[in-house]
């Protein structure tokens, strides 16, 4: 009878093995490799995509930009993705009236030259019938007013511009300030001349930069912008509803919200307190004939063929009158959600915004239309019977233009949810505005991107992998860090603390010079950005590839070995700037060993779990150690956050990333030691330094804190 039992119990045991083993899906990884699969890969339907969303300008706020995100939730939800729309009222500025007017004072009496204020069409513009549509060119949140006086250029407008101004003895108190785009963030240059005392600015696109060189042609016949060409843009230097600062905005019909007034706004200091506009090359290089006084430095000179760069100030007289209206304005967020089978309370992010100042074929439809081409091929998936181990969420953000809106009131929303439940954020902006693969990254998603990068082809050499491309012959691809405001992954990394990446292909203003302006449409794309849109597909790859491995793979591919690598690196870069100061960094190297160690051992951790996969009925067992070592991984990256935030910026929570004060595009390591680097320096007081060695104690407190988490043991 015993004999029998047993030979029954092993052949129901048999028949269970046998019933997996036929009826068991496809491992992960065969779904990961027909994500990649040319059968899948559709830059025709890509280019249908950016087609459509760019036939109008559709700025937030607008008509056009709800028509566009009605056209993505269509999309997403036609590929059962469930999918709705997350919309916000939220603060938004449009032009009421401008104008700019030039008054020479040198002899002979000349009239004066008021300014247009007009990017120009061309001839066969397709895109002429809807021209009337964009809106006139302005800074988003400048502030209203009335500015006279002489002009003083500044260059670029940094610190440092107005540092060698002062050591020439040129003043700008009581001017208007003539900058040029590229170095910084448009909010800061304002900012930047209005603590120097300049009454109003001027920014313009100068050739040097953004028109080519000689005798290089422009738009529509080549890449660069037109002499009419203008970047707009804003100049807020907070993130999210201004008016909402921390918090989440509203959409009930009653606003039952609570939000700032005007003055508390202005109180608050991220608003520009002095008028700006921004004007075209050809108008900059007018204003620009008109300045006398000492002659700028040669890295201050413009083109080849541009007139001679005089400082100022004046003679020549600017009038600048702006006026803007504010208004409360609907937004909408498309989210899509793909529902993890066997830990949906954990989440993988995807984003893109659509909101664009003018058509946005670059910035942002590229990245839009690379986002529905990762969702097309996840759906097929899903028909092929592939459910992702964790949830991945689809999102469309809104209002990124005025200052990463959209995805800050969803972060602030959902900051608790987020911050128990959220793997990581991956961003796409700029998917696609020229050759050449570029990554901005948290550290331990480094060794992740780089094989996704192994993994597709490059493809303008489909020789070579982008692997091979990116690394080129130093062998190892550079990796940008997530330390400026520059794109949605602000919120995620840099309030709350969550894994980011940033990926896209081109890169700089010398191979997307219509940035912002009314050329950057469909004709740009399809003529100069991506003729063939294979890199929109290869970008949706990397994109698509990185979330499946996050999404899917067991144990989380984080390599914290990666992170305490590279803050061994910025912190040897602080102690070569400040060592002839007296500031001690022990604490800081001590911390960073610390987290270098607590990543081997959870690296020792992992590999013994792996082992001891053998047993079917031990390896039962052995789930909630993978659970727990793995919200370790997902909760390290939250350890470097500080409630109190950055000195001055509370908002950003990140120690290890995030804005500096004066450029909130930079992207810095340790921005709160180096704003008290740069203040100390400045006042050459002994309570400036020791703020400085204040700061290096947070961050070395906070690196701790990500060791201990990572250790997952009490002290």
């Amino acid at each position: 009878m015993i004999k029998t039992s047993t030979a029954s119990t092993l052949l129901a045991i048999a028949t269970s093995y046998l019933f997996l083993f036929i009826t068991a899906p496809p491992p992960k990884s065969t779904y990961h490799s027909l994500f990649l699969s040319d059968s899948l890969s559709d830059n025709a339907s890509i280019a249908r995509h950016l087609h459509t969303l760019t036939r109008r300008p559709h700025v937030a706020g607008s008509e056009a930009n709800a028509e566009a995100a009605a056209y993505v939730l269509s999309v997403l939800t036609s590929l059962d993705i469930p999918s709705h729309i997350a919309s916000y009222k939220v603060a938004l500025t449009y032009p009421l009236s401008r104008s700019l007017q030039l008054l020479p004072t040198n002899p002979p009496p000349e009239p004066p030259t008021t300014f247009a204020l007009r990017q120009e069409i061309y001839d066969g513009d397709p895109y002429a019938d809807v021209a009337d549509e964009v809106l006139p060119t302005f800074h988003a949140y400048a502030k209203s007013g009335s500015a006279s006086g002489p002009v003083v250029y500044v260059n670029y407008g940094r610190v440092e511009d107005y540092m060698t101004l002062r050591e020439i003895g040129v003043n700008v108190s009581g001017t208007v300030v003539l900058a040029r785009y590229g170095k910084i963030y448009r909010g800061d240059i304002v900012n930047n001349a209005y603590e120097e005392g300049a009454i109003g600015v001027v920014i313009f696109t100068d050739r040097k930069d953004y028109g080519g060189a000689g005798e290089a042609r422009w738009f529509p016949d080549d890449k660069w912008m037109p002499p009419s060409g203008v970047q707009v843009g804003s100049v807020f230097n907070g993130v999210g509803d201004p008016t909402t600062p921390g918090w989440a905005s509203r959409d009930d019909d009653e606003d039952e919200c609570e939000r700032l007034s005007k003055d508390e706004v202005e109180r608050e200091g991220d608003i520009p307190l002095i008028p700006s506009l921004p004007v075209s090359g050809a108008d900059g290089e007018k204003i620009m004939r008109s300045i006398g006084g000492p002659l700028a430095e040669d890295d201050w000179q413009g083109s080849k063929d541009a007139p001679a760069y005089r400082v100022g100030p004046g003679p020549a007289i600017l009038n600048l009158t702006y006026t803007g209206e504010q208004v409360l304005a609907k937004i909408e967020n498309v989210i899509g959600v793909i529902k993890g089978a066997e830990e949906p309370d954990r989440y993988v992010i995807l984003g893109n915004h659509r909101d664009a100042w003018t058509f946005g074929a670059v910035d942002p439809n590229s990245g839009t239309a690379a986002l529905l081409e990762v969702a097309q091929r996840l759906g097929e998936l899903q028909k092929r019977g592939w459910k992702p181990r964790r949830t991945i969420i689809l999102c469309n953000w809104d209002a990124e233009e005025y200052g990463l809106i959209g995805s800050t009131e969803w972060v602030e929303e959902n900051r608790e949810i987020l911050a128990s439940r959220a793997v990581a954020y991956l961003n796409v902006d700029c998917a696609v505005s020229g050759p050449g693969f570029h990554a901005l990254a948290t550290p331990q998603l480094d060794e992740l991107i780089k094989r996704a990068a192994q993994q597709v082809k490059d493809p303008d050499n489909s020789s070579l992998s982008i692997y091979e491309s990116w690394a080129g012959s130093g062998g190892s691809p550079l990796f940008g860090r997530l330390g400026g405001g520059g794109s949605d992954y602000a919120a995620f990394v840099q309030h709350v603390g969550i894994p980011s990446a940033d990926f896209s292909f081109g890169g700089g203003f010398a191979g997307y010079p219509v940035y912002h302006s009314m050329y950057d449409d469909f004709i740009w794309m399809k003529k100069f950005g991506d003729p063939m849109f294979h890199r929109h597909v290869a970008a949706a790859s990397v994109w698509g590839l990185v979330a499946l491995w996050l999404a899917d793979e067991e144990f989380l591919p984080f390599d914290y070995l990666s992170y305490a690598k590279e803050l061994q690196v910025s912190a040897k870069s602080l102690e070569d700037q400040i060592s002839n100061k007296d500031i001690s960094l022990s604490p800081l190297f001590k911390s960073i060993k610390e987290l270098e160690k607590a990543a081997i051992i959870l690296n020792y951790e992992r590999k013994a779990i792996e082992e001891r996969k053998g047993w079917i009925a031990r390896w039962k067992k052995e789930q909630l150690k993978v659970r727990e070592l793995n919200d370790r991984l997902m909760m390290a990256e939250r350890a470097f956050t500080d409630r109190d935030g950055l000195f001055g910026m509370s908002w950003y929570k990140h120690l290890i990333y995030g804005p500096s004060k004066h450029n909130d595009y930079g992207s810095q390591a340790f921005p709160g030691i180096d704003d008290a680097v740069k203040m100390a320096e400045n006042l050459k007081t002994k309570e400036s330094w020791h703020r400085v060695q204040h700061e290096v104690w947070r961050v070395s407190r906070a690196i701790r804190h990500a060791s201990l988490v990572l250790m997952g043991q009490l002290t």
